[in-house]
């Protein structure tokens, strides 16, 4: 295994756990990565057990290649599409779904996939290399208006707009190919930063989410999420920025409220819409032990939460 492809899985044993994997149940891995969520389900599961596990980038799906297990399938989609990629298995309600949002440490140690300013390599940014608009296409069309809104609202950037300015102006000189021609535009146009944070840390991260569509995924993940959990089975979410943290908070306070309806309407407590989640403890944060093992799980924050039983 090259230095590239290794992984230390975060929050491991506490996300599994929290599925509360039934022996003979079906489980869900939406993001395989390198797999260590998804061989830690396997492990728990007999042999009428199923796993299913999906992700965007074809050098996860070529690690999982090597977990030759007949109760496993891996599923080249993005995790947006959980239910038409379940579909085609036959598959329509499952026991427990576990989402790892964000990049892996594969991608960002891999220089060439252009994720890492610590690297001078193309800028490109893609989970799945095989489709879609590389990062170095989209500075070379966007305009001011929509870079900044892209830098500002993913990357929570002050200098959104100055940055966006010297990407046009300096793209009409020459292209702007590299992650190091755009990390050293970033940091001519950053005046205050975060102590020991790079000047180009939250443009870079910004970028990333906007050509990977990574907050619009979620988004639509979470709903398909719910409709194929069967009554019981159990949603884990592990989020490494506040953005994506948002997300799957709101989503998950909403879906554990009763529906909202005109008040004064003549109802009795029983007669209102049942809630259709059951929020499991507080977010979960890594130990103090596995940050200082590894420092990229000190942003993890794991929520989990139950579907009801009954109608909805």
């Amino acid at each position: 295994m090259s230095a590239a492809d290794q992984h230390v899985t975060v929050l491991l044993a506490e996300a599994v756990d929290a599925l509360a994997i039934k022996p003979d149940g079906i489980y869900i891995d939406a993001t395989f990565g390198r797999g260590g969520h998804s061989r830690r389900i396997l492990a728990a599961l007999n042999a009428q057990g199923r796993l299913f596990a999906f992700d965007r980038d074809p050098q996860a799906i070529a690690a999982g290649q090597a977990l030759n297990d007949p109760r496993f399938t891996l599923v080249h989609r993005a995790f947006g599409e959980l239910a038409e990629g379940l579909a085609a298995s036959g598959v329509s309600a499952v026991d427990g779904i576990l989402f790892d949002i964000g990049v892996s440490s594969p991608q960002l140690d891999e220089g060439a996939r252009g994720f890492s300013f610590r690297f001078d390599a193309p800028l490109d940014m893609r989970m799945d290399t095989t489709q879609g608009e590389t990062a170095a296409e989209w500075l070379a069309r966007a305009e001011v208006r929509e870079i900044t809104e892209v830098i500002k609202n993913y990357g929570e950037e002050r200098f959104a707009f100055q940055i966006a300015k010297k990407v046009v102006a300096l793209r009409g000189e020459q292209p702007i190919l590299t992650t190091g021609q755009f990390a050293d535009l970033v940091r001519a146009c950053v005046h205050t930063r975060e102590p020991g944070q790079d000047a180009a840390t939250r443009s870079f991260q910004a970028l990333r989410i906007h050509i990977n569509q990574e907050l619009r995924q979620l988004e639509i993940a979470l709903p398909q999420a719910l409709s194929l959990l069967k009554p019981g089975g159990r949603l884990a979410v592990i989020s490494f920025h506040s953005l994506e943290d948002r997300i799957v908070k709101r989503f998950m306070r909403a879906q554990a409220s009763p529906d909202t309806l005109p008040k004064n309407l003549p109802l009795r407590a029983a007669q209102l819409p049942p809630a259709r989640l059951r929020l499991l403890g507080k977010a979960q944060r890594p130990s103090a032990a596995e940050i200082a093992a590894n420092p990229r799980a000190r942003s993890a924050v794991l929520r989990v939460a139950e579907k009801c039983e009954g109608p909805g």
